[in-house]
């Protein structure tokens, strides 16, 4: 995916809300051996850009000054009620090196789970990204999480997924193994089972005076 940007030299709040009053959204590229550099992008372009779950996972190609280079989209902040992306800050990235990423999860074949098609069992989506580490050339689109054996009262965590080749989790989540997905009977079922008759009649009197 390609970001178009434009050099900014005009710094601070009054300059940004210029910007922003301007149908442009200031925002920053760091990391690297080149030293931080603060840009500007359109608004719109930018805004439509970020609906987009591959532009927050995936190796962005940025255009400035006529010159391309590869980046993450590492933080973006937005307005709190309004439709409007008041910042954005790009990491450049090196092909040498390992990259962390947050990768979405696309959960698939739920409806081939066991847990479901017999068991009457609700899915839970624990989780819906994963931190994940690889080589920008090694970075998926998404990481895909295969419901169609789930039973119930399984759960799939993050070190039960099968992951692209070369990549693997991040360390704090492969000593934490978290539950990505759960299957449980669903609740409204659960305590119809489990509960107790009550009579309508006892329900109904009132108390004795």
């Amino acid at each position: 995916m390609k970001v178009t940007a434009f050099e900014r030299s005009a710094q601070g709040t009054g300059a940004s809300r210029r910007l922003r009053k301007a149908g442009k959204t200031p925002g920053i590229i760091y990391g690297g051996t080149a030293a931080p550099q603060a840009i500007e992008l359109d608004h719109n372009a930018l805004y439509h850009a970020l609906k987009k779950e591959a532009f927050h996972a995936s190796i962005l190609d940025l255009e400035l000054a006529g010159q391309s280079q590869k980046v993450l989209l590492r933080d973006f902040q937005l307005h709190p009620f309004k439709q409007l992306v008041l910042h954005a800050d790009f990491q450049r990235v090196d092909p040498n090196k390992k990259v962390h990423v947050k990768m979405p999860l696309h959960f698939v074949k739920a409806e081939l789970a066991p847990a479901v098609k017999s068991g009457g069992a609700s899915i839970t989506h624990v989780l819906t990204e994963l931190n994940i580490q690889c080589l920008p050339g090694d970075l998926p689109e998404f990481i895909e999480v295969d419901l169609s054996k789930v039973e119930i009262g399984q759960s799939i965590h993050a070190k039960d997924l099968t992951l692209p080749n070369g990549v693997s989790l991040v360390q704090y989540i492969e000593l934490e193994n978290p539950v990505v997905v759960s299957a449980k009977l669903l609740g409204a079922e659960k305590e119809t089972a489990t509960a107790a008759p009550v009579s309508s009649a006892t329900a109904a009197e009132p108390p004795k005076s």
